[in-house]
Parts: structure tokens; C-alpha cells; sequence
């Protein structure tokens, strides 16, 4: 009887501790660099509360914004070290890993939205999204988020390449981002998203560049007197959940997953797309001077740059891009 009343026990025990591991709550990490107003976290925390409701409660996902887990460059460290689960990050960023995905985010590489939304969902980009798991050791793409056609905002009137000449311009510290600048003769200045106004407020340096829904949110328009409507690169934020964090899902939970960022990445894409429309007049009514310069000349310095050195990408791929 004892024995029994033993076996029993320990029968109950481990049910507990098996029911436990299987109702256990997993804590996940998803960090950007974006305000708190802005899209791209305001659906980061929508996709949080939806991953906790169909895992129910399985899963549970904290949202840092704002650099507060670190720049860029560090939240893509992150992800290999396991310290970050989820991010929100650049193409050029991602780029360094496994370099024909920066493709998306080179100047000019996009004739207009339409061509930029054929892309993403295009077989290519899903053969570049493979090639970076493949590179990065398992890291996952998910989903992509348009974040804008990009920007110059400066202190000096520009309606022509040649006006950009010397101009110290602020752009994100991945090299690709310099091709634009340099092909217009400007000073292409690497700065950290985080310090960005300030550089702009003490002249550390004269310009910079951003779509304008980040334009507003950083409040950059403050501190500059022209927005020169360039639109030289249709830019876009990748959602990576990292090898650690992917690779422990269960198959039913990472179609949850899959599933929830894209909808995220929608989403935001279409805030955006809303909010950029209104926001030209927005920044006229605040005194900014926003001039529509002829896109044509500074395309054409730009592309002629596409498949030279500075290319993490081959003919291949470009041409299969341009095609589409």
C-alpha cells in the first residue's frame, strides 16, 4: 500500500511539473529605435498583444522603443547574443550580414511605391530574406514595413545636385547610405538615430535625410529650415526574430508568428502611407520651406553608382529587381 501510495505521489508531481513546463510563461524582447508615437511601435505593441493571445499566454513580448536596448548596430548584435528576441531594423543594417539584401535600401533602386511594393512581395525578396538566415546563422525575416521615401532637410536652399556640394549631411551608419550623398558631392556624416537632433541644433552638422513621418516625429523640422523633397531612397524596416528565440518555436507557433508580423508590418505600412500624404502641408503651415525639386537629375548622378563598387549585390539580382 505504501509503495502505491508512493507511486501515486510522485505520479502527481510530475504532473504538475509537466503541466507547469507546458503553461510556462516565456518573456521575449522586441527593440527598436522609433518614438513611441510612431507606427512602427504602436503595431509593435499591437503584434505583442496578439502574439500573448493566440499563444495563450504562452508568450509574452516587451517592447523597448526608442534605442533604449541600443542602437542599431547593438540591437543586431543582439540578436545573436541572444539579448534581443525580435527587432525592427534597416535593410543596410541587415546588409552587413549577408549583403544583396541592402539591395532594397540603395538610392534611387525604386522607381516609385508601386515598384517598391512589387518588390516585397516578390519571390526575389524572399530569396534574399533565405540567403540573410542562411548568412546570419538562422536568424528569420518575417516581415517587411514600408517606412517612406527619404528626405533631405537642411538650413541651405537645394533645387539641384550641385546645391548639395559640401553640405554635411547626417546619415545612418551603414555605407550604403552614403552612395547618395557622395554622388552629389555632399559630406556624408554617420550619426546615431538617438543623437540626431542634437547634431542638427548645434551645426555639428548641416543636414540630414528621413521620411517625413519620421521628420515630424524627431521633431528635426525644429532645427531645419528647408525640406527638399528628394525621395532618393523608398526605404523599408525589416522584422527579424532571432536563431536563439526562432529556433526554440514550436511549427504551430511560428506560423503565430509569421503570421501576426505580417499583419503588423501591413499595418504600419499603411499608416504611413496616410500619414505621408498630409504631411508636406503640415510643415508649410509650421514655416518650413518644402521644395519639389526634379527628382530626374539626382537620380541620374545617383544610378550611376548602382552596380559599382560600392554594390554588396550582383548584376543578377539587380536585374531581376528592375524587372519587376
Amino acid at each position: 500500500m505504501k509503495v502505491n501510495i508512493r507511486k501515486l505521489t510522485l505520479a502527481a508531481a510530475l504532473s504538475l511539473i509537466a503541466f507547469g513546463t507546458a503553461n510556462a510563461q516565456t518573456k521575449l524582447k522586441f527593440a527598436h529605435v522609433y518614438e513611441v508615437n510612431e507606427p512602427y511601435h504602436t503595431t509593435a505593441l499591437w503584434a505583442a498583444g496578439e502574439i500573448a493571445k493566440r499563444t495563450n499566454g504562452r508568450y509574452t513580448v516587451e517592447v523597448f522603443p526608442a534605442s533604449t536596448l541600443g542602437k542599431e548596430t547593438d540591437i543586431n548584435q543582439g540578436l545573436t547574443l541572444g539579448t534581443v528576441d525580435i527587432i525592427y531594423t534597416g535593410q543596410l543594417f541587415a546588409g552587413r550580414t549577408f549583403g544583396p539584401l541592402a539591395i532594397g535600401g540603395a538610392p534611387f533602386m525604386f522607381r516609385d511605391f508601386n515598384h517598391w511594393k512589387a518588390f516585397s512581395t516578390s519571390p526575389l525578396f524572399g530569396e534574399l530574406a533565405e540567403g540573410y538566415r542562411q548568412k546570419s546563422g538562422g536568424h528569420k525575416v518575417l516581415a517587411i514595413t514600408y517606412y517612406g521615401e527619404r528626405h533631405v532637410t537642411s538650413n541651405k536652399a537645394i533645387n539641384k545636385p550641385e546645391d548639395m556640394k559640401g553640405v554635411k549631411i547626417r546619415v545612418p551608419d551603414a555605407p550604403l547610405y552614403t552612395m547618395f550623398p557622395r554622388a552629389v558631392g555632399a559630406n556624408p556624416t554617420p550619426i546615431a538615430f538617438a543623437e540626431v537632433y542634437l547634431a542638427l541644433q548645434n551645426g555639428t552638422v548641416d543636414a540630414q535625410e528621413n521620411p517625413l513621418p519620421t521628420i515630424d516625429a524627431k521633431k528635426f523640422y525644429e532645427v531645419q529650415k528647408y525640406i527638399v523633397l528628394t525621395g532618393h531612397i523608398t526605404d523599408a524596416l525589416l522584422t527579424i526574430v532571432g536563431a536563439p528565440t526562432w529556433n526554440k518555436l514550436s511549427d504551430a507557433d511560428k506560423a503565430i508568428f509569421d503570421q501576426v508580423l505580417k499583419e503588423a508590418a501591413a499595418r504600419a505600412t499603411a499608416q504611413i502611407i496616410e500619414i505621408e500624404k498630409g504631411l508636406g502641408a503640415e510643415f508649410t503651415k509650421k514655416g518650413k520651406e518644402v521644395v519639389k525639386v526634379d527628382r530626374k537629375p539626382f537620380r541620374d548622378a545617383t544610378m550611376k553608382l548602382h552596380n559599382g563598387p560600392d554594390a554588396t549585390w550582383d548584376k543578377a539580382t539587380y536585374d531581376k529587381l528592375q524587372a519587376l
